[in-house]
């Protein structure tokens, strides 16, 4: 079996995130870069899952401008078995769209039987490139799994509705996405980091890859800094202060 599980690296989730407002991007260099932590969930699932399965390989992969290259010795350090960067100048400020297709290249080229994704980012909160990636592959989508089991040709998991969870099942190869109900991450051994330096690393360019781009893209036409927040209304009882509250929700629009 191999597993292929989608990284990204984001600004630091427990720091200030900022966007760049001349670019409308995020601002990458705003804090100290970390894996998200929603595919540290990802990898951990895929790793309890290759565990599992004999002759099981697992590929971290990644698309991202610049030096990723201490991330992605973590997840090897966890237990992947190697590594693809995805970079390409032409790539900067890539869309959902454009970077679905683009992994999904990638991915292709792969020949995975099965790929784990976070739901969403925590610098985007889109949760749309897992499915549009299993869109361009041709392959079911189990979008916000937890309790994930792979059983033969079949991958099961459980997800959280309004009022109760879905069981959900599809055939291999598949698409799954987590939800933080899957555990943390484990911690790198001293041998997965001594051994995470032999593992191959492989980037590729635009040009190593067979994409077929959607034809439009979305660009960031204009970008403001959220203003400072003021301070709220006090409202003292005088004995009309429901009246006040009423009169607060009503000019609001909130009622």
């Amino acid at each position: 079996m191999k597993i292929v599980v989608l990284m990204k690296q984001v600004p630091d989730t427990w720091g200030d995130r900022r966007l760049d407002t001349s670019t409308g991007w995020v601002d990458r260099a705003s804090s100290d870069p970390v894996i998200d932590e929603i595919n540290e969930r990802a990898l951990e699932a895929a790793l309890t899952v290759a565990e599992s399965a004999k002759d099981a390989e697992v590929v971290v992969m990644t698309m991202a401008p610049g030096d990723v290259s201490e991330s992605l010795k973590k997840a090897l350090a966890m237990g992947c078995d190697s590594a693809v960067h995805i970079c390409d100048d032409s790539l900067a400020g890539a869309d959902a769209g454009l970077t679905a297709a683009v992994i999904a290249a990638a991915v292709r080229a792969q020949d995975a039987d099965l790929v784990f994704a976070g739901n969403e980012s925590t610098d985007g909160r889109g949760g749309l490139v897992p499915a549009m990636i299993a869109e361009y592959l041709g392959l079911p989508h189990l979008g916000t799994l937890g309790d994930i089991v792979v059983d033969g040709s079949t991958v099961r998991g459980v997800r959280r509705i309004d009022g109760g969870t879905q069981a959900v099942h599809a055939s291999l190869p598949a698409v799954i996405s987590v939800n933080e109900s899957n555990p943390d991450a484990r911690f790198p051994s001293f041998k997965g980091i001594m051994g995470a330096k032999k593992k191959p690393v492989v980037t590729l360019a635009l040009a190593d890859l067979d994409v077929t781009a959607p034809a439009g893209r979305s660009a960031v036409l204009s970008t403001t800094v959220r203003p400072a927040r003021s301070a709220g209304t006090v409202v003292t009882d005088d004995g009309t202060a429901a009246e006040q509250l009423a009169d607060f929700l009503v000019s609001n629009r909130l009622v």
